[in-house]
């Protein structure tokens, strides 16, 4: 081999590696975390991904299901995920729990613009309505968003004397269905949906919403790792309007984003879990209060006085920052988060 065609070769060969590098570093990859199971709200997150929206936006995205808002805030925090999906005021008791921690995650889009805890009891029992709550034995597990935000359910609404009763997630909805418990805490469109699946009727359970009794929480948001903020904020934009087009489609046709979560678990039932996530869309997510606001964003008054409620309820070590939590700085423009449709009449 001449030199002059050793140098061509070399060069050659620093060019594809450079070309090929290039290539590999234009998708930036993420690692994304739910707050629960492969479920039909998952289709938020999994429709875009399935669609290509995410590749499309230079992104490598990887999404796990989650155990509870706790742990995905816990694993974001840890480093273990870039970005996950978690309840608001899960997300506002770590940040004062744990003042000094040097990576506290942000949340950086909202998507459940009102909680969906509800209580839920049959009609067979004394409980027509909230103030029938009084000194009665609820159930949840320690960890439902709904149980660890009774407190402030119950001081708007003048509710005393309630006795807890603690039980795996998998137990509640049976437990309530037997007698074991007066209510239960929850999710509206998790628990109203197991309890059908346990041969409850839809139109035998009392259903109140701590967003019709006087309590506007705000519900699960997007949250970033304080790294990815720092070392990447391009790509949460980017996945932040990729998802944003994904969920004008998952609302559009809710049935075909089905098919995107039954490819990740192939077991689901997928006429109640199209079922749950419609009920998810038109209580959490298509709101009234959504519409007002628009989609993906907050209000300050609100969000403060959210803070304020969190820090009593949850007794946190020091008060809630409302300004520290929140980061709408990553969001898509309002054109195009213009993507809540006028519910048909």
């Amino acid at each position: 081999m001449t030199k002059r065609v050793f140098i061509k070769t070399v060069a050659a060969l620093a060019v594809t590696v450079a070309t090929c590098g290039s290539a590999f570093a234009q998708n930036t990859p993420i690692k994304f975390q739910l707050d629960w199971r492969f479920e039909g709200p998952a289709a938020l997150f999994l429709t875009p991904a399935a669609k290509g929206y995410f590749k499309d936006a230079k992104l490598d995205v990887t999404i796990d299901a989650g155990n509870g808002s706790g742990g995905t805030v816990t694993r974001v925090a840890s480093g273990s995920y870039d970005m996950g999906f978690a309840d608001l005021a899960a997300l506002m008791e770590f940040h004062a729990n744990n003042p000094d921690a040097p990576n506290k995650p942000v949340a950086v889009m909202m998507v459940y613009n009102n909680t969906p805890a509800s209580v839920m009891a049959l009609k067979k029992s004394s409980i027509k309505t909230v103030a029938d709550l009084n000194n009665k034995k609820l159930g949840a597990p320690v960890f439902d968003a709904g149980r660890r935000a009774f407190p402030i359910f119950a001081k708007a609404n003048g509710i005393s004397g309630v006795q807890w009763t603690a039980m795996d997630p998998p137990l509640r909805e049976t437990m309530l269905a037997r007698g074991d418990v007066d209510a239960i805490t929850g999710f509206t469109f998790t628990s109203l949906l197991n309890l059908e699946a346990r041969g409850v009727k839809a139109e035998d359970v009392v259903v109140l919403p701590y967003a019709d009794n006087g309590v506007k929480l705000y519900g699960n948001v997007v949250i970033a790792s304080p790294k990815m903020i720092r070392e990447n904020p391009a790509a949460i934009k980017a996945f932040l309007l990729a998802f944003t087009k994904g969920v004008k489609d998952v609302i559009a046709k809710p049935a075909a984003a089905i098919d995107d979560v039954k490819a990740r678990d192939g077991i689901i039932n997928t006429a109640l879990e199209t079922r749950r996530l419609q009920l998810a869309i038109d209580t959490v997510v298509n709101s009234p209060d959504a519409r007002t606001e628009g989609f993906g964003q907050v209000k300050g008054p609100r969000l403060s006085l959210m803070a304020s409620q969190v820090s009593d309820a949850f007794n946190t070590k020091t008060r809630v920052d409302p300004g520290a939590i929140w980061n709408g700085s990553f969001l898509p423009t309002a054109a195009e988060l213009n993507v809540l449709p006028v519910p048909k009449k």
